[in-house]
């Protein structure tokens, strides 16, 4: 039985136009909340994150203050700042003059004690806990009364984070995705003790910078990470079976996608995370970031790149990929198209499936529009909970069922909701929020 779904056009973009316009609406937060204002925006961190988010808030025609804690690495991202608006004025999407005025809206410090008057502080720096939860801590000694204190963590605990203050309420996840002043996705995590009051005014936020908010809840990944692991687990998987990284990545492709899930690695760099002190070749990626193959900016990675950054596939990765599975007593085996885009869909829609019954989302289309704003879920389906509504519930929690007997992976056996769908023959759009 084939899955390829090919959405009438019109109900999908019906779909969407509903689903952008619902994703506003937080059941338990009345229009009568109070919305805080936000005059003065601060950052902290101006890498890629950083230097993006605070684009959009100069864009708005509001001053931001971008602090760092090295005057190097602070004219540096100033600097890339620079080169996008520069970028943007030669294409002719604003005049010269109008990078100016963008640009003088920022303000560039060494010292926190400088976001002491903003009324909204995004903290963007990289993903470690500790670093997170002493930067709130500072955040917390400085801010002024009321403001709104963010942070940008992709999957880290915003509780955790939250409980390094003494003022909970205040916190809110506000989670950009890359490039920050391009995509218009805005996750806003709504913790435990985050006031609706706060939430209510992020979300005003989002709407004065142009992105589509979406209320999410606190757990590893959020909802789009959180999904987006179930597929990269997938297609590792898959590999470990007999596929190759160019025949996951192409599937994806034909599907819509516009990149791959091993193309997305390279992208990022498959050294994230990775140590080359205590890596002892124990997984793939390990053997290739060890080759110095760590993503396009090495040249080498998944694929091999040329001086354009095209990607080939690579005989070398193919060699590597065998002689792992082989030390694994690992039998190659095919596997069809078809199978491959089962085991990469299908988990990412019964984790959903899970994120909707632990209520870290509020509806199915809210996940529809975290998947085609942040991750780029081709618009023709709908969405990954319109979309398996179309294939139907119970194909998806059947063909789980097969893969979780065949592999043995827990992680593919069909969850709760899916199971209940199924049985009563119900679809996720007849789920109420």
């Amino acid at each position: 039985m084939t899955i390829t779904f090919r959405s009438d056009s019109d109900s999908s973009a019906a779909h969407l136009a509903k689903a952008e316009h619902d994703c506003w609406i937080v059941p338990d937060i009345s229009s009568d909340v109070p919305i805080m204002p936000f005059r003065k925006i601060g950052v902290i961190g101006a890498g890629t994150m950083g230097g993006g988010i605070a684009m959009n808030f100069a864009n708005a025609g509001l001053p931001v203050t971008i602090v760092e804690t090295a005057q190097a690495a602070l004219d540096r991202g100033l600097a890339v700042v620079r080169r996008n608006y520069d970028n943007s004025a030669s294409r002719g999407r604003f005049s010269a003059e109008e990078v100016q005025a963008r640009f003088a809206r920022l303000t560039g410090s060494l010292s926190i004690e400088d976001l002491k008057d903003c009324d909204l502080i995004i903290e963007a720096v990289f993903e470690d806990m500790a670093l997170k939860k002493s930067i709130f801590e500072k955040l917390d000694a400085v801010a002024k009364p009321g403001a709104i204190l963010a942070t940008n963590t992709s999957y880290l605990d915003v509780d955790q984070i939250a409980a390094a203050t003494k003022r909970a309420e205040s916190v809110v996840g506000m989670h950009f995705f890359s490039p920050a002043n391009v995509m218009r996705l805005l996750e806003i995590v709504r913790g435990e003790k985050t006031s609706k009051s706060v939430v209510a005014s992020a979300l005003s936020v989002a709407r004065a910078i142009g992105k589509i908010g979406v209320v999410v809840g606190v757990g590893p990944g959020f909802v789009g990470n959180r999904m987006l692991f179930q597929r990269a687990s997938q297609a590792h998987q898959l590999i470990m079976e007999g596929a190759m990284p160019w025949d996951v990545d192409r599937v994806l492709r034909e599907f819509g996608f516009r990149m791959g899930q091993f193309e997305m690695s390279d992208l990022a760099g498959l050294d994230i995370g990775w140590n080359q002190e205590t890596s002892r070749g124990e997984t793939l990626r390990d053997l290739l970031c060890e080759q110095d193959r760590r993503g396009q900016k090495t040249g080498a990675g998944y694929y091999d790149y040329d001086a354009d950054r095209t990607a080939r596939p690579s005989p070398f990765v193919e060699r590597i990929i065998r002689e792992f599975t082989a030390r694994k007593g690992v039998t190659p085996r095919p596997i069809s198209d078809q199978e491959i885009l089962e085991r990469l869909l299908y988990p990412m829609i019964n984790e959903a499936a899970a994120i909707l019954d632990e209520g870290k989302a509020i509806r199915p289309t809210d996940i529809d529009v975290v998947w085609v704003h942040g991750y780029r879920w081709p618009t023709a389906t709908g969405g990954p909970m319109f979309w398996a509504d179309q294939v139907g519930v119970g194909q998806i929690a059947s063909s789980l069922e097969q893969f979780a007997g065949r592999t043995g992976l827990s992680a593919l056996t069909p969850t709760t909701l899916v199971k209940r769908l199924s049985e009563t023959g119900r679809k996720f759009s007849q789920l109420s929020a």
